[in-house]
């Protein structure tokens, strides 16, 4: 084996702590930008996700998309003022059944936006100063004439960036969300939502 080769390889095999700290040092634009790659490298190569099959996508989000998300805190965000009463096992549900129904919706979105000539166009992040640690990355998705912007809302964490906010045809999710939990938890409580959330991801 050559010493390139070896080396290589050798940095392939380092610990966890090695390759988590390449991914802390990486800026959010190249995090997002390794993250969409992914994805749609992996929709690409499945035949099922590649003809449209809203399933075979979700599981490609599941596994390549949610790693790089934080939507912990896009649930205490959406849930707002009641996340401070909620138990911990609340807790987990409420982002349990929010995270599915993230993870759905975006798979949706990529089945419509997965053809051989979309393009993904990255802008740099905007921080209010060079060492904040929360961040907005636009983007675009360009499919022959037509353009959609989907920007992305990034903070910092000990394992590097992380997707909180998805802002889709003109509106951040979070806003979207708070404002359509806020009416059902003033009429059903904690528990209300969570059944509520639950039964929308069974679907009919």
């Amino acid at each position: 084996m050559k010493p390139s080769l070896f080396l290589l390889a050798l940095a392939c095999s380092m610990p966890p702590p090695a390759c988590a700290r390449q991914v802390a040092e990486r800026t959010p634009e190249q995090t997002l930008r390794s993250t969409i790659d992914k994805v749609m490298s992996a929709i690409r190569s499945d035949p099922g996700a590649r003809a449209g099959d809203p399933e075979r996508t979700l599981e490609i989000v599941r596994r390549d998309f949610l790693p790089s998300t934080d939507f912990m805190l896009t649930t205490q965000y959406a849930v707002g003022s009641a996340w401070a009463r909620a138990t911990p096992a609340q807790r987990e549900a409420l982002f349990r059944e929010f995270q599915t129904l993230l993870a759905r919706t975006y798979a949706i979105q990529l089945t419509q936006i997965q053809q051989e000539n979309t393009q993904f166009r990255y802008a740099s992040a905007t921080r209010s100063a060079a060492n904040a640690t929360d961040a907005v990355v636009k983007t675009s998705v360009v499919t022959g004439a037509d353009t959609m912007p989907i920007d992305y809302r990034m903070h910092k964490t000990s394992a590097g960036w992380k997707i909180y906010d998805i802002n889709m045809m003109g509106a951040w999710m979070i806003q979207v969300y708070r404002q359509q939990f806020a009416a059902r938890l003033a009429t059903e409580g904690i528990d209300g939502l969570i059944r509520y959330l639950a039964a929308h991801n069974r679907g009919p």
